[in-house]
């Protein structure tokens, strides 16, 4: 299933994907957020099931209909970085050192935004791009060994990792720089985990203007998403909704010779195989 949030007279709406329809759920449904569907697992969704096979389940078209985020704030979000060979690669030209284990970094929730919101700027001179494969976690998980982490995800997203380059090395953490307001588009839809049998085989790629600035394979991941859910299980436990963006492959903007970074007007359009695309709007410093 393909799930979503969307507006409707200025307030969140849930629904579920049919063809070009948005099957209406609020109403139909006893639970209020996607929150709540997360943490009722499979349960909730075989309600859902139930809700959109009916004939008469009330539909509206897409287009025209402003998608939201597709999870209201979790209680988490990590990122993994340089998780690539060849984004490594890029990163030493440029002064970064190969990190010696999973190397991880938040980026605060409030930066999440629509799959077709704005990108501000801010402060930021150096406005990069990262498109990212993101798990949405379903089931706690705490200690979780890599043959059963993927019984842990509910789902996955379309994520760009906006990266506001000359904050990001302000402290070692990364957080300032990878967490300004509106730089966490994710969506456009949470594709359920049963819809996506390897998340190693999905081609990944972002386009600027329409000039392709990355395109590669998850299958290029240096920690799959099975290592990185344990690696992280590991230290703390996530919990249902908890988000998870899974590192960039080559190609962004900070690597290149001479760097090119977003500017206004930029239309930046990230897509995942089997997932779909988010398309965003680089504008004017507010």
């Amino acid at each position: 299933m393909r799930l979503l949030r969307y507006e409707e007279n200025g307030g969140a709406r849930l629904g579920a994907m049919a063809d070009q329809d948005i099957i209406e759920l609020d109403g139909q449904i006893p639970f209020k957020t996607m929150l709540a569907i997360v943490a009722g697992g499979e349960a909730a969704l075989d309600v859902i099931r139930v809700t959109i096979a009916r004939p008469d389940a009330p539909r509206r078209p897409l287009l025209g209909t402003r998608l939201l985020a597709p999870i209201e704030r979790p209680g988490k979000y990590l990122a993994i970085g340089m998780n690539y060979q060849k984004h490594v690669e890029e990163s030493a030209r440029i002064g970064v050192a190969a990190p010696k284990r999973q190397l991880w970094f938040n980026k605060q929730t409030s930066c999440l935004s629509g799959p077709q919101d704005p990108i501000d700027p801010g402060v930021t001179e150096q406005l990069d791009y990262e498109v990212e494969l993101a798990v949405v976690i379903g089931r706690s998980a705490k200690n979780v060994q890599v043959d059963d982490a993927l019984s842990h995800v509910f789902g996955y997203m379309v994520a760009n990792d906006v990266s506001a380059r000359d904050w990001q090395f302000h402290s070692p953490t990364f957080t300032i720089g990878k967490s300004f307001d509106t730089h966490g588009p994710i969506g456009p839809w949470i594709v359920t985990a049963d819809e996506i049998p390897d998340p190693q085989a999905l081609t990944l790629r972002c386009t600027v203007n329409g000039e392709v600035r990355q395109e590669s394979s998850t299958a290029e991941m240096i920690y799959k998403v099975a290592d990185q859910i344990a690696y992280l299980s590991t230290a703390f436990t996530l919990e249902p909704g908890d988000l998870i963006a899974t590192g960039t492959p080559e190609g962004v903007g900070v690597g290149m010779n001479p760097q090119r970074f977003l500017q206004p007007g930029d239309v930046v359009r990230c897509e995942v195989e089997a997932i779909g695309v988010i398309e965003n709007l680089v504008t004017v410093p507010a």
